[in-house]
């Protein structure tokens, strides 16, 4: 009888060490992107997602750089699709990458990351309001970067690992095998000495 989809997700995970389960699911939002359906998670979709939320964020500065509102709002729906479109079609590079390289995923630099977007926005706002001119290309590159660069180094291989659980593969190999052959491997050494045989199961409970 062929196993469901959500058993054999399920007997996978359980399958895992816990070192691998913090590799597969990664930190809090990493953990929330992989609730969701693959299809939805995808990782040109989370960096789509990204432009989304960064040009909603653009819509004061918008607001500032023109006189007229028709404008701004004209110009800016022409960026959020620009925008939108770069971080899809990147999230498409990085998982080809992935799919490459076979690379497992890593952690991003959060405390240089993470900081960029509230940083870019504000050098935007900045130069829109005429305060400063600040080049755009520096403004844009610095909003830019985070979504992609958490795509390429963190979400688009964990993606990877988590279409391999939904077709059956464990992508960390056998650990269930690998146990097992541990098991074996004391039982033969303890032979029958029964006394080192508990030794053994009792490190095994713990």
């Amino acid at each position: 009888m062929a196993m469901e989809p959500q058993d054999r997700w399920s007997e996978i995970v359980s399958e895992l060490s816990p070192e691998d389960k913090d590799l597969l699911f990664g930190t809090s939002l990493s953990r929330r992107f992989s609730r969701l359906p693959l299809w939805l998670s995808h990782p040109a979709n989370i960096g789509m997602f990204y432009g989304f939320l960064i040009s909603l964020a653009l819509i004061f500065p918008y607001i500032l750089r023109y006189d007229n509102l028709n404008e701004s709002f004209s110009n800016w729906l022409l960026f959020s699709a620009l925008f939108m479109g770069a971080c899809l079609v990147l999230g498409f590079c990085s998982l080809i990458l992935v799919a490459l390289s076979k690379r497992m995923p890593m952690a991003p630099p959060r405390i240089i990351l993470y900081p960029m977007p509230f940083l870019g926005i504000g050098l935007l706002g900045l130069d829109y309001s005429n305060f400063l001119d600040i080049p755009n290309g520096i403004s844009l590159f610095v909003l830019l970067l985070p979504g992609p660069a958490y795509v390429h180094l963190s979400w688009a291989p964990r993606w990877r690992l988590l279409c391999m659980i939904d077709e059956g593969i464990n992508p960390f190999g056998s650990t269930k095998a690998s146990n097992k052959l541990q098991q074996d491997s004391a039982d033969d050494l303890a032979g029958e000495d029964t006394e080192l045989l508990e030794v053994v199961d009792a490190f095994e409970a713990e």
